[in-house]
């Protein structure tokens, strides 16, 4: 399928570039370079795939905009990050423009699995420029490449990248500045008869889909391999959409064609893609004597082993909790003594009455409440994105899949799993990776078990309480406790589900173990700094939104004949709390722990922020923290509300508790049901009521408090 020349230059208004490339490859590394903090995140109209988008500064007068693409091994829409790849490609996306080029980001150390995506792309006739990103791992491993000869074989420009350095970016930038000259044409062959059906299923798509060539050649070799079960089903078939009714027959007529000519459509393509690659590689790839094994090879034996794998797993995380309890510390006690300062400036200046009980009490102590945990996330978050730019993300899903396979999942669910470690929500939209639609449920209907970073301000109160004299190396096991619990509820519900509503068969594991390699700083702050955007965002929106409604319903209506105690129950807030008492009394708690319980709906972290609005309320708290506050309630008897088994007991309820309106919402968008959320609730709720109720009274059994 020959192709005209494509030239670019200055002459051409280039407004926007696509990077594209298969997972680990370093894409998103150069998109950072590219565009450093001038990035958006959101999601593609009508799903719940990321979208990132950025602007790049070619000149002072030249800025453009850069998309980057779902991280995808093929164009073949198995999944909806490839469908979204694709169409953005082919520029059947709302909302979002099509590349005048495209940048292939392609991993050098592994060049003949990742120019088959670049083939993919050169057939949609797309401006394209190869990053051949990694040669340093490339020299590690004693090869060479011969970039002009490579870039002359393929047809397009080849950069020599490091992403992780900022090598070559320079480089690419002022190449898509300058201008480019794109001089591909179709090498690779099929078979004669099969090229003969496809070329005829070509002309069928432009006569009656009204495609350009390019389109439709890319959809023939897709139409090819798809069987006639898939393009009946408009379920299962993600293109039917773009076919008329009075094509199927004639798809249907091409491919018994096929069949009784012996022809293996399905792999014919691939195979002569991967033929071609071979060829090129043989040409452009010089491979030294390899003398034992390489760095990688050597760390695996140690990292991925049965036994020291899960040491150095396990011994990663307790690490990560140590250092929650103790970096975090110092900026802890800044964030809470600035916020102090300013609720007591607000009690000084306002007058005394609802406005100035508002501002100092529900808004910065509410906010204030949640916000001073802002450094343990950032430490969260900073880890996750060293161990995903190390390559030991991939390691840890190897490892888990020994785990992951006896419940029935595979390793690729441990990667949404872990990453609800974050936040359950992108966990959940990772999950889109999976192919199997029960075992895609199966990871959403789990994911919220693992605690999130919104569990975090909840297990940090209740131990500190719990423990308060204990040294961080304690508190950081007791944190890692709580984890392990998430992981071991989340591996039972899956077998659970696996054995009885989405019983299907066992899964086949197939994972790329990327090479190690030194992390990026920029990309790991960077990815530090989206996430925190993300909790201050929603520290100044949904929390602030609920501290001031819990405000006003902890505060009215006024009682002014009796004290605040008396008065905060017969609030709104304590209404409902004291409605709710006998139900929680069980699991030691009382109605203002109700309070709290209702708030977290919204938000598993709004629960500390309600209690630091209810003791304000109830107490004149003066400088006296929330863990002081928490010690010093009482039952109205006088014994202790917050008991080390009360304590233990809520830790408990919200490991398994789903108390996030958010989550909720982005389940219903990825099964598009409410029947999957509302299950979700319900059987999350019982197994938090549950197992709290065991705590509790099992331990007041065996004579605990």
């Amino acid at each position: 399928m020959p192709q005209e020349i494509q030239q670019l230059n200055q002459e051409h208004a280039i407004k926007t570039i696509a990077l594209a490339g298969n997972p680990n490859s370093g894409k998103t590394t150069l998109f950072n370079a590219f565009t450093k903090l001038r990035q958006k995140v959101g999601n593609y109209p009508g799903v719940t795939v990321e979208k990132k988008t950025g602007t790049l500064a070619l000149a002072k007068d030249r800025i453009v905009n850069v998309i980057d693409l779902p991280g995808t091994y093929s164009l073949s829409v198995r999944s909806p990050d490839e469908q979204i790849a694709r169409d953005v490609l082919l520029g059947r996306t709302p909302d979002t423009p099509k590349p005048d080029i495209v940048v292939c980001v392609v991993d050098a150390s592994n060049l003949e699995r990742n120019l088959y995506l670049v083939t993919q792309i050169q057939d949609l006739g797309l401006p394209m420029i190869i990053a051949l990103n990694m040669m340093d791992e490339v020299e590690r491993q004693g090869r060479k490449i011969d970039i002009e000869k490579l870039s002359k074989l393929l047809g397009v420009p080849v950069v020599p990248t490091m992403a992780n350095q900022s090598k070559g970016v320079e480089e690419l930038k002022n190449l898509i500045a300058s201008g480019f000259k794109s001089d591909y044409q179709r090498q690779w062959r099929m078979a004669p008869d099969l090229e003969e059906e496809v070329e005829h299923l070509v002309r069928l798509l432009m006569q009656h889909e009204e495609m350009t060539r390019n389109e439709a050649f890319v959809e023939a070799l897709i139409l090819m391999s798809l069987g006639t079960k898939l393009i009946n089903d408009v379920k299962l078939n993600p293109l039917k959409r773009f076919f008329k009714e009075e094509l199927i027959s004639q798809i249907h007529a091409v491919q018994e064609n096929l069949r009784r000519k012996g022809l293996r459509a399905k792999t014919g393509a691939i195979e002569a893609r991967y033929d071609w690659i071979k060829s090129i590689l043989k040409e452009c790839v010089i491979d030294k004597d390899k003398k034992g094994p390489d760095l990688t090879e050597r760390i695996d034996a140690v990292l991925t082993h049965k036994l020291f794998g899960w040491v150095f797993f396990l011994g990663i995380m307790a690490f990560m909790f140590y250092m929650i309890f103790t970096v975090a510390t110092i900026p802890m006690d800044w964030i809470d003594k600035a916020f102090t300062q300013l609720g007591n400036w607000v009690n000084s200046v306002l007058p005394q009455g609802d406005v100035r009980d508002l501002a100092a009490n529900g808004i910065i102590g509410g906010v204030g409440g949640v916000v001073i945990f802002l450094p343990q996330i950032l430490i969260l978050f900073f880890f996750i994105g060293l161990l995903q730019d190390t390559g030991y993300m991939a390691r840890a899903a190897f490892i888990m899949d020994r785990v992951m396979s006896k419940v029935g999942l595979h390793g690729k669910s441990f990667i949404p799993l872990l990453s609800s470690f974050a936040c359950a929500i992108p966990g959940i939209m990772s999950a889109r990776t999976i192919e199997s639609p029960k075992d895609r449920l199966v990871t959403i209907l789990v994911a919220p078990l693992m605690s999130c970073s919104a569990r975090l301000p909840v297990y940090t109160v209740m131990i500190a309480v719990l423990i308060p004299l204990a040294n961080n190396w304690q508190k950081a096991g007791i944190m890692l406790i709580m984890y392990f619990i998430g992981i071991v509820g989340a591996c039972g519900m899956a077998w659970f589900f696996k054995t009885t509503l989405l019983r299907s068969q066992k899964p086949v594991f197939i994972m790329e173990l990327p090479p190690y390699r030194l992390p990026s700083w920029k990309a790991v702050l960077i990815h530090m700094w989206e996430r925190s955007k993300l909790f201050l965002k929603r520290a100044g929106t949904v929390i602030l939104a609920m501290s001031i409604i819990l405000w006003a319903l902890m505060t009215y209506p006024k009682h002014p004949n009796l004290d605040s105690a008396e008065g905060l129950k017969a609030s709104f807030a304590g209404q409902a709390g004291t409605l709710m008492e006998p139900m929680i009394k069980p699991l030691g708690y009382d109605w203002r722990i109700g309070i709290g319980l209702i708030g977290s709906f919204a938000a598993r972290e709004v629960f500390v922020s309600t209690m630091s609005i209810v003791f304000n309320l109830q107490e004149d708290a003066g400088e006296t923290t929330l863990r002081e506050a928490f010690q010093q309630a009482t039952w109205p008897d006088g014994s202790p509300l917050f008991t080390p088994l009360v304590c233990l007991s809520l830790m408990v309820f919200y490991v398994f508790a789903l108390q996030c309106a958010s989550t909720i919402a982005v389940v219903y968008r990825e099964t598009n049901s409410w029947r999957w959320p509302l299950f979700q609730f319900v059987y999350m709720a019982a197994l938090a009521y549950f197992f709290a109720f065991i705590v509790y009274q099992g331990g007041r059994l065996f004579g605990l408090h």
